[in-house]
């Protein structure tokens, strides 16, 4: 199947952006095509996206692999697609406020093509800011692996086994010390837990709270254990797509603020939003792009 991307695109980019460190198994990458293992009527597929056209006249391929006959499969596979990369998000107001904003204008145009992405259901979304709480990326990505490699839905194919991330129902019968040996704290194991449980037995339905309003969505989040406002506010960004939320107690974004604004001091939390004032309108894309710069010049990212 063929998609067309809402131009400027960047396949490779706005992977990175999901995908954030070399070894995440989830969110697959060798340089030119994007593979990640979905589930659809309890049974695995893997989507493999690559593009061909340049930025301005993007086209990817999607081509869909599942060992067995899955009914509306494809419509499936490219909505999933569209949402996990954004990729018809039009950016066209942004990029022209870019245009008259120097700091900006200089991010944009290194990274014109970055699509703002998001995690393919709003449960995989809170369980991996719940796992990457009061860690390094590389260890959240760890752990997030390790839970994929032992719930998630597998796939076999001739170059090995992959695997995708798990549902609520996957992890709700999850024993709390196979969590523990996987390197997870007791609390987090225990939230995750929690969370799979309510979810799977109905007692929380996180599409009610996608219709609120960023602070009735907040409150209503940080009513969950093991949620705070930063977890509160990851959900709103890469879980619901609000792309204007700047999740501002994420100590590596403050770190990426500060670097890019050449700020002498450290900002707290409000700081941060004082700081994003003059751009609050694309707070998140701003995020987006500042992870992107970090991870590039960290070395962590080839381009």
């Amino acid at each position: 199947m063929v998609l067309e991307p809402t131009p400027p695109f960047r396949l490779d980019i706005t992977t990175w952006t999901l995908r954030r460190r070399p070894d995440n198994i989830i969110d697959r990458w060798d340089g030119r095509v994007y593979r990640r293992v979905l589930i659809k009527n309890d049974q695995p597929f893997e989507i493999a996206v690559s593009q061909f056209g340049d930025s301005h006249k993007p086209q990817l391929q999607l081509e869909v692999t599942s060992e067995f006959e899955i009914p509306g499969l494809k419509e499936h596979a490219t909505s999933m697609v569209e949402r996990l990369l954004g990729i018809h998000i039009n950016l066209g107001e942004f990029y022209r406020f870019g245009e008259n904003d120097e700091m900006l204008n200089i991010s944009l145009n290194r990274f014109r093509g970055l699509k703002p992405p998001r995690f393919p259901t709003y449960f995989e979304a809170l369980a991996n800011a719940i796992a990457c709480q009061q860690l390094t990326l590389t260890v959240g990505i760890r752990l997030l692996n390790s839970l994929a490699e032992r719930y998630g839905p597998t796939i076999h194919t001739s170059d090995g086994t992959f695997y995708g991330f798990p549902r609520p129902q996957d992890l709700a019968k999850a024993d709390k010390e196979a969590l523990r040996a996987m390197g997870f704290s007791y609390q987090k194991a225990s939230y995750l837990i929690g969370l799979s449980q309510a979810i799977s037995n109905e007692e929380l339905d996180l599409e009610e709270i996608a219709k609120l309003g960023d602070e009735d969505a907040v409150k209503q989040l940080c009513t969950l254990k093991g949620v705070g406002r930063w977890t509160a506010e990851y959900f709103l960004l890469r879980g619901l797509g609000r792309t204007h939320v700047f999740p501002g107690d994420d100590v590596g974004a403050r770190k990426n603020l500060e670097s890019w604004l050449d700020l002498p001091e450290k900002l707290n939390y409000d700081g941060v939003h004082e700081t994003l004032k003059p751009w609050n309108r694309y707070g998140g894309l701003i995020y987006f792009h500042l992870l992107l710069k970090s991870l590039t010049e960290k070395g962590t990212v080839p381009f």
